[in-house]
């Protein structure tokens, strides 16, 4: 009886719907008309998502009862096509949620994108199959956060990709990672399915992780470093303060504030550094910010609530500054955008604090960045230039100078940043560096490695 109505069941949604079930079984309603039982009945209409849902569920009980009464043997559940094993998994809502659902497929887009064409053939066919095998055998649970690991591991991979700019090897070794730590696979499989850079990753991270669980001392420097050491790819640590940015994202609503508060620490004295000795700054700042807004609450929303009151008439000097210095550059004949940028609440905060005063004391606010347009060999001699027409319109403050265009950082970060006394006797940090120098101060080292030619991502491997 139960094999019968299962295969009616098929018949109605297959050959009933034949246009509708591709779009259907991935979760795409948009297009879906209405289906009618009675042409011009209105009263009898009903939505296709309704049939189609309801059809499914009756399905997935028919096979539960065929299993349970021994009419699926073992051998035809394993031989279930995958497309079959993925739907089962989003039907029954026990692993991801209705909005879960909708995000999966969303960061699945926006990874295939981003990975470009560094992905090989076959590797997401190998990759549903080793997740969805990882959440079959219910190896991987929610964290204490209740975040499902699978959309976290996407939204880190999305950050991995998009901000720091890595590519196949880093996905693929961040979305593989936790199927080896479980159990459900092995780190020679991986290396043998997606070769020995992926599997590098995968014991890096477990490497780190196993570090990281066993350590009182996590706030030392001597941690750090020794992280560093333990990690060997420096990959595993980019990895690592990605996937902390992406729960420091996600754990804003949650109700649990002493676990939000430890990650929050964590954030500040572990990860921000590390991301500043790598040159990631954006995500550095990031970090800061969102540790004060989870550990102090107060302070930040207060510093939050000034740069909103003051931004109209900080917008306004900005606009007058840049106004003049960017008729210069024009005249020079060189080719650039300026942009004026705000410091971070955490840097205000810091301000602050040194100087014991209140955040009307505080007048370096903000800084403008001046990003040149320039062929690698003109780049130091239109830096200067630049450098030379702000400060013939503006004073310059010596002891503020810092020259990292002729000596860069260890980190790959080069830049001329200099602090001039602009209109109303405000001083204004200036940075000049150009459109090279300033993806590498955004994405830190893995730009700065790629911009130095290194093919592939395994260059990353020989970073200091």
């Amino acid at each position: 009886m139960w094999r019968f109505l299962n295969l009616v069941l098929y018949f109605c949604i297959r050959k009933s719907y034949p246009n509708k079930q591709s779009d259907a079984d991935h979760g795409n309603w948009n297009g879906c008309q209405l289906v009618t039982q009675k042409q011009g009945n209105s009263s009898n209409s009903l939505e296709f998502k309704e049939i189609y849902s309801y059809c499914r569920i009756m399905q997935y009980i028919c096979n539960t009862q065929m299993a349970k009464q021994g009419i699926f043997q073992e051998n035809e559940e394993k031989n279930l096509p995958l497309k079959h094993k993925i739907r089962t998994i989003m039907e029954t809502d026990e692993f991801f949620t209705i909005k879960e659902k909708d995000l999966l497929f969303s960061l699945y887009r926006k990874l295939l994108q981003l990975s470009g064409e560094t992905l090989q053939k076959g590797d997401c066919k190998k990759l549903k199959t080793h997740l969805v095998n990882t959440i079959q055998n219910n190896r991987i649970q929610r964290d204490i956060f209740g975040l499902n690991p699978v959309i976290k591991d996407m939204q880190t991979a999305v950050i991995v990709a998009e901000e720091i700019g890595m590519k196949r090897a880093s996905i693929l070794g961040l979305m593989l990672h936790d199927s080896v730590r479980c159990g459900t696979c092995t780190a020679q499989e991986v290396e043998q399915i997606y070769g020995e850079d992926v599997a590098g990753i995968i014991r890096g991270l477990i490497r780190v992780n196993e570090l990281y669980s066993k350590s009182p001392t996590i706030e030392s420097e001597n941690f750090r470093n020794l992280l560093l050491t333990f990690a060997e790819d420096m990959r595993v640590i980019l990895i690592m303060i990605a996937d902390r940015v992406n729960i420091m994202r996600q754990i804003k609503d949650c109700k649990n504030d002493e676990a939000r508060r430890q990650v929050a620490n964590e954030a500040a004295y572990l990860y921000a550094p590390l991301a500043h000795k790598l040159g990631l700054y954006k995500l550095k700042s990031e970090l800061e910010d969102l540790s004060l807004k989870y550990t102090e609450k107060d302070v930040y929303y207060h510093i939050k609530e000034k740069l909103n009151e003051t931004k109209a008439s900080r917008d306004k000097y900005i606009a007058a500054f840049i106004a003049p210095v960017q008729k210069k550059l024009e005249e020079a004949g060189l080719k650039f955008h300026i942009k004026g940028r705000t410091k971070s609440i955490h840097s205000i905060y810091q301000k602050m604090k040194k100087q014991k005063c209140p955040f009307e004391g505080v007048y370096d606010l903000f800084a403008i960045r001046v990003i040149l347009d320039s062929c690698l060999e003109k780049e130091k001699l239109e830096c200067w230039q630049a450098y030379s027409i702000v400060t013939d319109m503006y004073q310059p403050n010596p002891k503020r100078l810092r020259d990292w265009l002729s000596v860069p950082k260890s980190n790959g970060y080069e830049s001329l940043h200099i602090t001039v006394m602009g209109p109303e006797g405000k001083w204004v940090e200036v940075q000049i560096r150009t459109e090279r120098m300033d993806d590498i101060a955004e994405r830190g080292l893995a730009a700065h490695w790629r911009y130095k030619g290194v093919k592939g991502e395994s260059g990353l491997d020989r970073m200091a």
